[in-house]
């Protein structure tokens, strides 16, 4: 009878696998809470959620079958996504209490923090804004529990409706009839949420309201301007300072800021979402292009250049007409239609297509520097970063599938060299493999992705899978650069396409004489120059590396008894090719120095008579280096090593 009884509570035992392979057991259905109290109390303080059986969930989840769980805590970055949500409806929450006619719309959780949109009478001010931070804070103090409830679809839109938030009503109106719908409540306020949310308002102490924008109701111009506020939170108060730190370099480093000061470019009325490049601006793009153009040469790509205006059939073909349309601008010529094009790929197909192409021509590299145009809606303009115009150093590989893997660490190590040249060193790689609407067969599949992945093993390269984040047409790679303040920013990708070919009819002559379908790798490293420059500048914070600088020397006499030496010497180092300016002005010597400065003159030539009867130039480097008095010969040999070493 013993042994039967032991038997039977085996068998009715729930078992617990954590994630370090141990196993916890329970004599019946147990709650996550109740598992992290079971391990340890300071992990039950902790736990803002689990995740059961890969399935991200509250504390309050009760766990009714033998599953895989894992606690979450702020140190994770799910715990960290939980505390942003949260604190979203905290914000709504504080809304509702300071103006309960403000009618909630969505809150989600964006990079480093949340936003929430209200339809409000008027405008919220700065005042407002502190007001609601400070209820924020109130209100989490109060540690009041987030309950989750499940209300049927129908009842939860009239529950909405009698409270008058008619936004949240029209949300669950769009879900299909006869579903349940999640509610999470803390205190006296509600919202429509799936959740998962923190235990409670006491866990959410890291947060700070950031600025108010506009936004359309489900980002429609027709419909209601919203007003949309930003914020952020984070699992610690040093977390959220060493943000708020950062924020404030980066505005200093802001690109459209550094852009007016250095007089390097313009955004005009006129012509919305182009850039205006000014005299130094213009130097520093053709340094970048220039570079990239030796890059191009030296690695075996054939540079070409397309029309900008292509025949709306072209699009047909690829199948951008139907898929891409409201981001094309179009126009028409004797009742034909045009596009200008958004992007250069069909046109180098049209390039190769142009003669018979054989085995032994492949694999073929084409680059452009070439012109795209993009309808992109006023409200994503960026300054420089985000353009409805813009140059990308766009290639495309034309190989055969078993060329991919060659090309692809051919490109990986070009990529990190043109990386460090320009001042990053760290780099994320991340490969997006086939997503659930796909053309082509599993195999096809295999080979590609696997072709990419040792690409990347090959050069050295430690990389992390985005399963499903492939195109339709084939897998990627995307190489993210991460700049001097940790900020991350996409700009490399090498896309295996079978499918443009195939759409286009591209064709080669195999060794066995049959027509076979190239492969097309489309690569790029920079990408858009107008953002990577706008990258350049904000990386740097404006005091551009030597061979970048649009001025590399500034040669300043201290009286006119210099003039005369001072030409010489500016002329003498404009010979050796270095970009100069000489200023004569009848200024005193310590404004012009410091006019220089600002400017960030990578390096200052002051010349006085002593100089002049040495034969000498005074050297102030940036960033307030005095480095002496230095003989003409010394100083070119100085910056000929800066220019050469791309320091």
């Amino acid at each position: 009878m013993r042994k039967l009884r032991a038997c039977l509570n085996a068998i009715t035992m729930l078992n617990i696998t954590l994630p370090d392979g141990s196993q916890r057991q329970f004599p019946g259905p147990v709650t996550v809470a109740e598992v992290a109290a079971s391990i340890g109390a300071g992990l039950a303080k902790a736990a803002l959620g689990g995740r059961v059986e890969g399935q991200l969930v509250d504390t309050s989840h009760t766990i009714t079958q033998d599953a895989r769980l894992a606690i979450i805590t702020a140190k994770d970055a799910d715990g960290l996504d939980m505390i942003r949500h949260s604190t979203a409806h905290l914000l709504a929450y504080a809304v509702k209490e300071l103006f309960p006619e403000a009618q909630v719309t969505i809150g989600p959780v964006i990079e480093h923090g949340f936003y929430y949109d209200f339809s409000y009478s008027r405008p919220f001010t700065p005042e407002d804004l502190a007001a609601i931070e400070k209820r924020m804070t109130q209100l989490a103090a109060k540690d009041e529990a987030v309950v989750r409830k499940v209300m049927p679809r129908d009842e939860a839109v009239q529950y909405f409706k009698g409270l008058g938030e008619h936004y949240k009503a029209e949300i669950i109106g769009s879900i299909p009839a006869g579903e349940d719908v999640s509610l999470y409540s803390e205190g006296a306020f509600t919202d429509l949420c799936r959740g998962p949310h923190v235990p409670s308002t006491g866990k959410l102490k890291h947060f700070k309201l950031m600025k108010v924008a506009g936004a359309y109701w489900r980002g429609d111009h027709r419909n209601e301007m919203l007003q949309r506020v930003y914020g952020t939170a984070w699992a610690s108060k040093e977390d959220l300072q060493q943000y708020l730190t950062m924020l404030e370099e980066a505005e200093k480093r802001d690109h459209r800021k550094l852009g007016r000061e250095l007089d390097l470019f313009h955004i005009d009325e006129h012509s919305p979402g182009t850039v205006f490049w000014h005299p130094q601006g213009w130097v520093l793009w053709q340094e970048v292009e220039q570079y990239m153009r030796r890059v191009y040469r030296d690695n075996g790509y054939l540079e070409v250049k397309g029309p900008q205006i292509l025949d709306q059939g072209l699009w047909e073909k690829t199948g951008h007409w139907d898929k891409y349309r409201e981001n094309m601008f179009v126009t028409e010529s004797e009742k034909r239609d045009y596009a200008l094009k958004p992007m250069n790929c069909p046109g180098h197909i049209l390039i190769y297509k142009h003669g018979i192409k054989s085995y032994r021509d492949l694999p073929l590299r084409f680059g452009e520097f070439g012109q795209c145009h993009r309808n992109e809606p006023t409200g994503g303009l960026h300054g420089i970063m985000r353009v409805r115009a813009f140059t990308q150093d766009d290639g495309h590989i034309f190989c055969t599938e078993d060329q991919i893997q060659t090309e692809v660490k051919a490109f990986t190590t070009l990529l990190q060299k043109v990386y460090k040249d320009f001042g990053f060193t760290d780099i994320i790689y991340k490969l997006s493999t086939r997503p659930e609407k796909r053309i082509g067969t599993e195999e096809s599949w295999d080979r590609a992705e696997n072709a990419l992945a040792e690409g990347l093993r090959a050069s050295g390269c430690e990389f992390e899978y985005l399963p499903g984040e492939g195109a339709f047409y084939g897998p990627k790679i995307e190489y993210t650069l991460k700049d001097a303040l940790g900020r991350p920013w996409q700009c490399g990708t090498i896309q295996v396409d079978p499918n443009m070919p195939e759409r286009l009819d591209a064709e080669y002559v195999a060794e066995d004489g049959s027509r076979q379908r190239p492969i097309m790798l489309h690569r790029a490293i920079v990408g858009s120059l107008e953002r990577f420059i706008g990258i350049l500048i904000e990386q740097h914070a404006g005091a551009l590396p030597v061979w970048l600088a649009p001025v590399q020397v500034a040669v300043l006499n201290i009286t006119d008894a210099q003039a005369d030496y001072a030409r010489d010497v500016a002329q003498m180092l404009k010979n050796q090719g270095l970009r100069v300016d000489l200023d004569l002005r009848n200024e005193k010597i310590t404004y012009k120095i410091r006019e220089h400065s600002m400017q960030k003159r990578p390096y200052i030539l002051v010349v006085g008579d002593k100089e002049r009867a040495a034969g000498a130039v005074a050297v102030r480097a940036r960033g307030n280096q005095d480095l002496g008095v230095m003989s003409l010969e010394a100083f070119r040999d100085r910056i000929a090593s800066d220019i050469t070493l791309k320091s």
